[in-house]
């Protein structure tokens, strides 16, 4: 599986209003990178994974799924499978609540206007419901975001079909909520599943080009390196 190195989003540059959200979250382990079961084998792309270090990813080769995720204003976007008119790049993150992927989207701005310019279709899917999608993000944050396509998947189908879907356990669950985050009212569902932060590179046969996730959320892909995996 294709793994780029990613870098560890963490020091200073995160402490833009989160501060003490993250350390109360990260010391109380509420979103460190779940180990899972002890024996419990990886889940297979479709399915809902025990813990985060249990995903099995679609990787480099593999047909990227059809799905139907939201717009910020409700209206289906759809993901067809097959060929396509532009290359796509598909970033997941766990939602406007988490300072981390604030801070990815952020910095990958670096990346935006010369992806766009080698014509590539930039889709940042959110586990958020789709009324809350732009108002959830720090307001620096969105206004960076102006070029990128911002979806809901909130259901996590199209998580599920790329294979980065698991679900929270409930006493990470009533932790998060003791902190100020209520999943069940960000994505308007019950299910408490969140995606694993992941990056696919979609080219133009519509197979997927390149991967990259980690368990460990604080990792993530710097600008540099999707520039590098999206020629």
């Amino acid at each position: 599986m294709l793994r780029a190195p990613g870098h560890s989003i963490a020091g200073p540059s995160v402490v833009l209003g989160a501060a003490v959200l993250l350390a109360a979250l990260s010391s109380a382990g509420a979103i460190a990178a779940d180990p899972g079961p002890r024996g419990a084998a990886p889940t297979t792309a479709g399915t809902v994974a025990s813990s985060a270090s249990k995903v099995r990813p679609l990787d480099k080769g593999a047909a990227a799924p059809a799905f139907e995720v939201r717009r910020p204003d409700g209206t289906v976007y759809r993901f067809a499978a097959g060929p396509r008119a532009a290359p796509a790049v598909l970033l997941f993150y766990r939602g406007g609540w988490c300072p981390f992927c604030n801070v990815h989207l952020g910095q990958l701005k670096a990346a935006e206007a010369t992806l766009r310019q080698r014509g590539y279709e930039m889709l940042f899917l959110s586990s958020d419901r789709p009324e809350i999608l732009r108002s959830s993000l720090k307001d620096d944050i969105e206004q960076e975001t102006a070029h990128y396509t911002l979806l809901s998947d909130a259901p996590a189908v199209a998580a599920r079909a790329l294979g980065i879907a698991f679900r929270v356990d409930d006493a990470t669950v009533a932790q998060y909520k003791g902190f100020g985050v209520d999943l069940e009212s960000t994505q308007g569902n019950d299910q408490h599943v969140l995606p694993v932060p992941a990056v696919f590179v979609v080219d133009r046969t519509g197979r997927i080009a390149f991967s990259h996730f980690n368990p460990d959320y604080k990792v993530r892909l710097s600008a540099d390196e999707l520039l590098a995996a999206a020629p």
